[in-house]
């Protein structure tokens, strides 16, 4: 036992209660199995034993003495190890909560901190140097320093500061095994030994949150690398404006006043005259240097989702005299990647009686490594988030000449820093940033761009290309900002104003914010700090060598951004749709999600009210779960009217016949329908698209005009193979994908209908012979994946989700991988369902994003909200908490979420006091 813990009652390691002990003979099963593992040789030839496995397995009974407390700190868990803590102080409260989240989680709180350090090869070694050198390049760490020393409020450091110390007591004199199992994996090859954690380190996981829930980045680089194949009015096509008519925004009113200057909910709008102001001339044929980005982006650790991509969420509110409560009804599940364990750890933060020196009694969803409450409620508010999803990166060409780079026809020098990466088990790497006035080169990171633009054609507007250009990143997020101020301010709302006053620190990322109060008020309010730009609209790469671009010094403010308190049609939605109507005066993004979640939800919550119903905690459960197919419901009608010949291909057409587009798990419809969509959009779109936005590996024949590479035997086309991977490529199928198809469907001799024959195929000339051949395709698909027999068919057996531990889960020996990563299981829902189990259409089938939890708060009976995390409580790969909580996630079932005092005591398994 570790020199700074005494146990008065209890065993180390005891996890109690009747579910604990129900689950132990599963853990010890595991244990052994794992042990057997190592024996036979995975680690590296080492034995590791029973005791090795259990050593880091938290206590969470008796008491264990802590240096700093001020007083008694009680951690009481049910039977999921869910914990609930109960202190006198703030600092004895942030205090417990880092070192309880230590004792869960501390590997995984550890390789975060060393990724957004851009320190992974530290514990890795020098496969991740190019990932710490990008990561150094954004400088994560650097701005959170520059957060907490010059930004942030005193209280915040405070808190900050004791959660650190709450951690580092949990650290004192344990062995890295002693931790965490993967520590004593890690020792086999590195003699690495975790550092203590500090008050930056939790700050800068803020900075992570920030760069995966980014915007549009990927978007802008997407369409640059569309010029190389397409042009202008294909590009267009195939980013559609928002369908105002058909799904609504979050805000269905309001404007800017013209009397106050500050965003009003009851002002008319008048016309914004936003238009698209593109920088085509002077960005076209750069796609050599932002292929190499895209590359880049593609190996940076996605915490939250691939690359952005997909990224959504669902949170929507209903006031009381909607539900049967007669109090607001709140739901919230963020899609997120899915990851074990969970990227969320639940958590009750309690302070015995409110006051001065105590002042949070709050529950819900929070991260490890981070002090406070993320997602939740209090006594007297709750709040759900979305990702608003902004605009607040954009892409800078550079002319960069020797140590400068061309502003206003002069040579600016960059600003640089030296930058030195340890490696485990070899030599230190020394790199040198170089930023400009519109941020890092991020092309620096890539020794491809040394020769870039030496061929790409540009606009008269650029300068002479020389050597070519360089690829700097502007990013709202890379200035210091008070975003953990927020989450404290959150955590002690009482009411309207002071919820939006804690929003107006949550800078980024960029949020939509739900609200409900106790008080029968529900609300909404849009924060971030989101740049104004002086010419162009986001959408592509910018020349940086004029003035002209560029931002303006100060955000859009705060007091114009919109917001709504207690509407008139009773409900707030946000699903990443617009926040608002196209006529608002501020340009916040032009690539929001199009509304297909949005809007189910709209249409669910308004059956309900006009069929004179009140809405339920299971109602709102029920739409969590609502796995509808909008395409599908497009486009089935007209695929039944295709006339089939082929008997087997009829076979399968014939399972659309009264299909009501739900995706369950076990149909065999919704499996047999998203085979046809991925072929869709292969033949009409994918096959168009360049090298660099397609799968990797996967290869075609194009015309020799419009790529370089091996020439087929007559000399006209070209043998080329994609770039990307799978769960990052195009077209990804969702919901923009959707309004790409729906604009089309009344031109059904469009040139996106037309595609060359392959293999056996024809050539398809119009729309329905499209539709034929992607049906065969999808026939002989599912032929070779799920067997010629379709009754054995169903969606759940494509559609899987496997989890996977986030270090050795993927990068260690096959054998521990199948030890320690766990699935796979069959799951229905899709992508841009409510029950949004997202899966890339370019790629397979295969789950990437899921909804990472799901809540419902009961407003003002709290103890009748309910919620269910994806893993579980625990990083301990062989405890009973791992993925406990995993197989009613997938069911859509929901745990009791207790949080008065009397609910949490009859709900606690076990107890554990923390002393001074």
């Amino acid at each position: 036992m570790p020199a700074n813990t005494t146990a008065s009652s209890g065993t180390t390691g005891s996890t109690g209660g009747k579910t604990g002990r129900k689950k132990g003979r599963r853990a010890r099963l595991i244990v052994i199995v794992l042990v057997l593992a190592l024996v036979a040789g995975i680690g590296y030839g080492a034995f590791w034993s029973v005791s090795t496995v259990r050593a880091s397995y938290p206590q969470t009974t008796g008491s264990i003495k802590i240096d700093g407390l001020d007083g008694n700190v009680d951690v009481k868990r049910d039977s999921y190890g869910i914990p609930q803590l109960y202190a006198d102080t703030d600092a004895d409260l942030f205090r417990a909560q880092g070192f309880v989240q230590a004792q869960d989680r501390f590997w995984e709180m550890d390789v975060r901190r060393h990724m957004t350090a851009g320190r992974l090869s530290e514990m890795f070694g020098s496969g991740q140097v190019d990932t710490d050198s990008f990561l150094r390049t954004l400088g994560w760490r650097k701005v959170a320093q520059e957060e907490y020393d010059n930004v942030l409020s005193a209280d915040t450091k405070k808190n900050l500061q004791a959660y650190a110390d709450g951690v580092n007591a949990y650290l004192k004199g344990r062995d890295g095994k002693d931790i965490s199992v993967e520590y004593a994996a890690l020792g086999l090859t590195n003699d690495y030994k975790p550092d203590e954690w500090t008050p930056v380190d939790s700050v800068a996981w803020l900075k992570a949150m920030a760069w995966d829930l980014r915007g549009n980045m990927q978007d802008e680089i997407d369409r640059s690398l569309m010029t190389s194949r397409l042009d202008a009015k294909k590009i267009e096509d195939l980013y559609p404006p928002y369908p105002y008519k058909k799904h609504k925004p979050i805000v269905e009113g309001g404007a800017i006043s013209s009397v106050t200057g500050k965003f009003d909910p009851a002002a008319t709008p008048s016309s914004s005259g936003l238009g698209s102001d593109t920088v085509q001339g002077a960005t076209e044929g750069v796609n050599t240097q932002l292929a190499s980005l895209s590359d880049t982006l593609d190996q940076i650790p996605a915490l939250l989702g691939p690359n952005g991509n997909g990224i959504g969420s669902n949170s929507w509110v209903v006031s009381g005299q909607y539900t049967t409560t007669g109090k607001p009804l709140l739901a919230n599940d963020p899609h997120l990647a899915p990851q074990l364990p969970s990227l969320w750890y639940q958590m009750g933060l309690h302070c015995r009686e409110i006051s001065a020196k105590c002042q949070y009694d709050t529950a819900g969803y929070t991260f490890s490594g981070m002090p406070g409450v993320i997602i939740g409620h209090n006594q007297d508010i709750a709040w759900g988030f979305t990702n608003l999803g902004a605009d607040v990166t954009d892409l800078f060409l550079e002319k960069v000449s020797g140590d400068g780079y061309l502003y206003d026809g002069k040579i600016k020098p960059f600003t640089t820093r030296e930058e030195t990466i340890k490696v485990a088990g070899g030599k230190s790497r020394t790199i040198t940033v170089r930023e400009t006035n519109n941020g890092p080169l991020v092309s620096d990171r890539s020794s491809e761009l040394e020769t870039v633009g030496q061929k790409a054609p540009v606009g008269n507007s650029a300068p002479d290309r020389a050597d070519g250009y360089a690829v700097a990143l502007k990013w709202t997020a890379l200035d210091p900002g008070k975003s953990m101020d927020a989450v404290f301010e959150l955590n002690r709302a009482k009411d309207f104003k002071s919820f939006r006053a804690a929003a107006e620190h949550f800078e980024v990322p960029s949020q939509n914010l739900i609200y409900a109060d106790t008080k029968n008020n529900i609300g909404y309010q849009a924060p971030g700090k989101i740049p104004v730009r002086l010419q162009g609209d986001g959408t592509m790469p910018s020349p940086g060598w004029s003035s002209e671009y560029g931002w303006k010094k100060d955000p859009v403010p705060f007091y114009e951004l919109p917001y709504e308190y207690n509407p008139k049609r009773g409900y707030i939605v946000t699903a990443n749709q617009p926040v608002i109507d196209e006529k608002y005066p501020h340009l916040l993004t032009k690539d929001w999600g199009y509304g297909t979640r949005s809007q189910r939800i709209n249409d669910l919550i308004q059956s309900k009210i006009k069929g004179g119903g009140k809405i339920s905690t299971e109602d709102m459960q029920k739409m969590q779960m609502d796995n509808t197919s909008e395409i599908a419901a497009l486009l089935v009608p007209e695929l039944m009217k295709i006339n089939i010949s082929d008997k087997s291909v009829r076979e399968a057409q014939k399972l659309l016949e009264g299909w009501d587009y739900t995706q369950e798990s076990d149909s065999a419809a919704a499996a047999y329908f998203n085979a046809v969509w991925r072929n869709i959009l292969k033949l009409a779109f994918g096959n168009k698209l360049p090298k660099e936005m397609r799968v990797k590996g996967e290869c075609l024949n194009v015309p020799r005009a419009d790529s370089s590479g091996p020439v087929d035997e007559q000399g006209k086309l070209v043998r080329e193979c994609g770039r990307r991977d799978a769960d990052t490529a195009q077209p990804d199928g969702g919901d923009r994908w959707y309004q790409v198809v729906a604009n089309l469907m009344d031109d059904p001799n469009s040139d996106w209908w037309k595609s060359p024959r392959s293999g056996r195929d024809t050539a398809t000339e119009n729309r329905d012979q499209l539709f034929a051949r992607a049906m065969t395709d999808a026939r002989w698909e599912l032929t070779a994946k799920l067997g010629k027999d379709i009754t054995t068919w169903s969606w759940g057996r494509l559609h899987q989700l496997t989890l996977k531990n986030q270090t050795l889960g993927t990068e260690g020996p096959g054998l521990l991988q199948r030890v320690l990563n766990r699935g796979p299981w069959n799951i229905g829902g899709g992508e841009a369902a409510v029950n949004a189990t997202g899966w890339n259409a370019a790629g397979g089938y295969d789950v990437v994003w899921v909804p990472s939890m799901r809540m419902v708060v009961n407003v003002g009976d709290w103890d009748k909200s309910r919620w269910i995390n994806l893993t579980g409580a625990s990083g301990h790969a062989f405890a009973a908490h791992y993925t406990d909580q995993t197989d009613k996630w997938v069911k859509g079932e929901l745990l009791d979420w207790s949080f008065g005092t009397n609910a949490v005591t009859k709900s606690t398994t076990d107890t554990l006091t923390l002393k001074p």
